[in-house]
């Protein structure tokens, strides 16, 4: 069973890659995507992570939780080897992610991680309100998360995690194995596998012609491009200057991120032509908006009010205000009308403060100086690490497969 590019003639296809924010990446990127080479690609839509789900078969689908847990986190914290006494299928996960490949770039992989420091809360925005938020747009990505039941179980500890591990994945040197970012990434690895496998296990009503295998590898492709081309994107609306090179390492560095997670690495975009080129046949495949979709988006907007960092009400009902805003800024109207995002006064405003700020900072620290790009990389750090500690003090801390 293959995917078909069912929407490329529909108008929310063509209007996001006509006059929209797909406009943008065409202009950017200078790609020229034919929706001939399709077939390429469809195959991943009904390919899944083959290794997870054997280990996630052998341990949470067959042992009491806190048991497979312990199991996880025992060889997450130490290498493996052959002879180790650990499951079979979980050893051979292990064994296969402890593999550093030959095209592995530390260097490269580090230059991405110090952009992704110095977007300091640029990037933070930039994840929630134009990354996430316009993800909820592509309506049959997000049926996991309804079929899993994550849809009811509110956005506050959801959101925690997805920045939990962004921010620890993003680090200089973090991919070491074993560190806490390779352990959180092993988590979310198999995560992945028991979602599938319930869904595939409970849900007869699954659509697997329209909406692929639950969480298949082109799915993947498209979210973690998210991370790389989508994010980088939605900088730029910000003023945030992006050199070759840093763009090259973002790439790269989810480009290994991807391989942990069982991603195939030739999947993978090298660079944002190669990534706008995959990304715009992907979308062939998506039905625009639904209500879960609108449903998710009014969930990220009130986990402002529902979120206990900020004290008082009125200061978490201006922070949803602040959000609203980006919303509006970064995405096409027709996807916020679509996610049901409220208008608000002034818009523009709060946006435009932010870009005028970002010009201001880049010409007081110079990014071609490396005594200046060094001082933004560490202002940033800080910051995100801070959002991350507050995200980590006011939300459960366990992590339930």
């Amino acid at each position: 069973m293959k995917a078909k590019p069912q929407f490329y003639q529909s108008p929310h296809f063509q209007s996001f890659w006509t006059t929209g924010n797909g406009r943008d990446l065409l202009d950017w990127s200078g790609a020229k995507p034919d929706i001939a080479q399709f077939d390429r690609y469809s195959h991943l839509y009904h390919e899944v992570d083959a290794l997870g789900d054997a280990a996630v078969q052998e341990t949470y689908l067959k042992l009491p939780y806190h048991e497979a847990s312990a199991i996880v986190e025992k060889y997450s914290a130490s290498p493996v080897s052959k002879d180790d006494e650990a499951p079979e299928n979980l050893k051979k996960l292990f064994l296969q992610m402890q593999q550093v490949p030959e095209w592995f770039n530390a260097d490269l992989a580090n230059a991405g991680a110090r952009f992704c420091m110095r977007t300091g809360t640029n990037g933070l925005i930039i994840l929630r309100d134009f990354t996430l938020m316009g993800g909820y747009d592509f309506a049959f990505l997000n049926k996991p998360l309804v079929f899993t039941g994550a849809l009811k179980r509110g956005a506050v500890k959801r959101l925690k995690d997805t920045l939990e591990f962004w921010v620890n994945v993003t680090r200089e040197d973090a991919m070491q194995i074993n560190s806490e970012a390779y352990r959180l990434i092993v988590r979310t690895r198999l995560l992945h596998s028991y979602a599938r496998l319930k869904i595939r296990q409970k849900s007869e009503d699954w659509d697997y012609e329209n909406w692929g295998t639950p969480i298949n590898m082109w799915d993947m492709v498209a979210t973690y491009t998210g991370f790389s081309l989508v994010f980088m994107q939605g900088l730029r609306k910000l003023g945030i200057i992006i050199s070759d090179e840093e763009q090259k390492g973002v790439f790269h560095l989810w480009k290994y991120i991807g391989y942990l997670l069982g991603i195939p690495e030739k999947y993978m975009p090298d660079n944002k032509k190669e990534a706008v080129e995959q990304f715009y046949l992907w979308t062939a495949t998506q039905g625009a908006g639904d209500k879960d979709s609108a449903y998710l988006a009014k969930a990220l907007l009130d986990e402002n009010l529902e979120s206990t960092i900020l004290r008082y009400h009125f200061q978490r009902k201006n922070l949803r205000y602040l959000h609203i805003c980006c919303n509006w800024y970064l995405l096409d109207e027709n996807i916020n009308e679509r996610l049901q995002i409220p208008k608000v006064p002034l818009p523009a405003v709060f946006p435009s403060l932010i870009k005028s700020a970002n010009a201001v900072t880049q010409k007081i620290f110079p990014l071609q100086k490396p005594e200046s790009y060094r001082k933004l990389v560490d202002i940033g750090h800080k910051q995100q690490m801070k959002v991350l500690d507050d995200y980590l003090t006011h939300t459960p801390k366990d992590f339930h497969y």
